[in-house]
């Protein structure tokens, strides 16, 4: 790996133009990852032009702005792809059109679309990832940079609480803290405080939600809830995390109308049985215990709450 952090340094030193892409629906991590890395690159080199693109979310824009993308951006330029396993999730460009493209992702692999590709299954996060090709190569950290990587770690491990925090992880966070002095006291309130239409759409979810005898938890949201409640589809979404510690849930899944995109967006979260791979068959996937899709319509998402309860049973009869 190291090899390949040096690999990925002199690129961005040899490239005037790099745009930073990363997948649709953007996470904290996503973003956090992506715009951190702008910031360090920007650090390090003054005159390069960096954008980081593709559509931005309100709710997270105090991790910073992004780009608008613009077809000049494909001249001559160095494409780094952050966080997204897979060519059609990439936000925002034509990954064909750049000259030099690199892959850095923590996601279980599918698609090879870098020249150079930087996977690991087992990182906690893009953020981590990122930190440590900062660390390992003399592209600058400061306080700026490290509060977006923070950021985008603690979202991906719910503050250390998953598998995926190694001892790495915590390794990386020390000398990140230990290097630019940040208070991430300070950081904390901008990621969890939430307006109380919010606190009324998670009191929803959580009055509604429907449990199956095999464990599966789950819940559809039409247009009318989202309207009532004041709310869009990545809502649900981003609360999903909040129902982890439900005795009688070891599957949940929340699907939203999204009349922007004209598809359904579904979150889906374990705590025992493999889900990437069924919401694979469905057109997305993630990680082993966290994934995510688009779908059709409720029909389909019908379907795949079958299929998840279907894996619940089997997960439950295997560990009875």
């Amino acid at each position: 790996m190291f090899f390949k952090y040096h690999q990925i340094y002199r690129k961005i030193k040899k490239f005037d133009t790099i745009v930073i892409a990363r997948h649709v629906g953007p996470d904290p991590d996503a973003l956090g990852s992506s715009l951190g890395l702008k910031t360090s690159i920007q650090a390090t080199f003054p005159k390069k032009k960096v954008y980081a693109v593709g559509v931005g979310v309100a709710k997270f824009k105090y991790l910073g702005c992004v780009d608008k993308f613009d077809e000049s951006m494909y001249e001559n330029s160095l494409l780094i792809v952050l966080d997204t396993p897979d060519i059609k999730r990439v936000d925002g460009v034509d990954i064909s059109k750049f000259k030099y493209k690199i892959k850095i992702d923590h996601h279980p692999f599918i698609d090879k679309f870098g020249d150079i590709e930087v996977v690991d299954s087992t990182a906690s996060s893009a953020s981590q990832l990122v930190m440590e090709l900062i660390f390992k190569t003399p592209l600058k950290m400061n306080a700026e940079v490290a509060k977006k990587l923070y950021i985008g770690l603690i979202a991906d491990t719910e503050r250390f609480l998953y598998k995926y925090t190694t001892p790495k992880t915590f390794r990386l966070v020390a000398k990140l803290i230990e290097k630019t002095n940040i208070d991430i006291t300070e950081l904390y309130p901008q990621f969890y405080n939430r307006s109380i239409t919010e606190i009324r759409f998670y009191a929803y979810l959580m009055a509604n939600i429907i449990v199956t005898d095999n464990g599966l938890g789950y819940l559809k949201i039409d247009e009318n809830v989202l309207k009532e409640y004041g709310v869009d589809a990545a809502t649900a979404g981003n609360m999903i995390n909040n129902f982890n510690n439900i005795d009688e849930i070891i599957v949940w899944a929340f699907f939203s109308i999204d009349k922007v995109n004209d598809n359904v967006r579904g979150s889906i979260r374990s705590r025992g049985p493999i889900i990437n791979e069924i919401a694979a068959k469905f057109g997305g996937g993630g990680h082993a215990l966290a994934s995510g899709c688009k779908l059709e319509s409720f029909d389909q998402a019908d379907e795949l709450i079958k299929a998840l309860d279907e894996e619940c049973k089997v997960y439950q009869e295997k560990n009875r």
